[in-house]
């Protein structure tokens, strides 16, 4: 099998997010790009994840995005997987989630973007809102290439879901479940009435702790 262990990478990614809750049926999507940026691995289109093998990944063209391997074609929602990567050269992996929580907070006139609540979620914040387009569109790909800018690992998508992004498959998926977990406890704490994000402050030094490699 062509990119073996690429592919298993990315179909325990998506059986991880599976049994975290985090997608469903056959919503969300999950990609890896390979050391050389040669070929791009992503789950496939329309099939369910239960009893899916590493073989069923779709392999592609980093560059062309042309499928060149798997039994099943591509997630329609490459083009953004692959665009986030492009402009983040330091980016290897991406997840894209449907999860109920990320996609409530996303919704609204003006949502406002994602705070911290507990110091592990101060490494995926700033978590912008990208405006709704087609699935698998240019737009799509463009305004969450926009909303990550140079250094950002998570965006919510407005009536989609969430985007999030890592150096590796780790990161990504650290992301992913971290920023469901903030938008869960800030939606319940807003719906109690004792929404306290942390201060910009206490993110900074946060910031600072992570960064060191400190454990939280």
């Amino acid at each position: 099998m062509q990119y073996e262990s690429l592919r298993q990478t990315v179909l325990d990614a998506v059986f991880d997010a599976v049994n975290q809750g985090l997608v469903h049926g056959t919503s969300g999507n999950v990609a890896m790009r390979d050391d050389d940026s040669k070929v791009i691995a992503i789950t496939p289109s329309g099939i369910e994840y239960t009893g899916m093998t590493a073989g069923d990944i779709a392999l592609c063209d980093f560059e062309t995005l042309e499928w060149i391997d798997g039994p099943y074609k591509p997630s329609s929602e490459l083009p953004m997987h692959s665009a986030v990567m492009k402009a983040r050269p330091e980016i290897r992996a991406t997840v894209h989630t449907h999860s109920m929580y990320a996609t409530i907070l996303a919704m609204g006139e003006n949502p406002a973007p994602l705070l911290p609540i507990t110091p592990p979620h101060c490494e995926f914040t700033p978590v912008g809102i990208v405006p709704f387009a087609l699935p698998g569109s240019e737009d799509a790909a463009l305004n969450i290439v926009k909303t990550l800018g140079s250094d950002g690992l998570a965006c919510l998508i407005k009536n989609h879901g969430m985007m999030t992004c890592g150096k590796d498959m780790n990161q990504a998926m650290h992301a992913t479940v971290y920023v469901e977990e903030m938008a869960q406890t800030t939606c319940i704490a807003k719906m109690l009435g004792t929404y306290e994000p942390m201060k910009e402050e206490d993110i900074i030094a946060m910031k600072g702790f992570l960064a060191a490699n400190m454990a939280v």
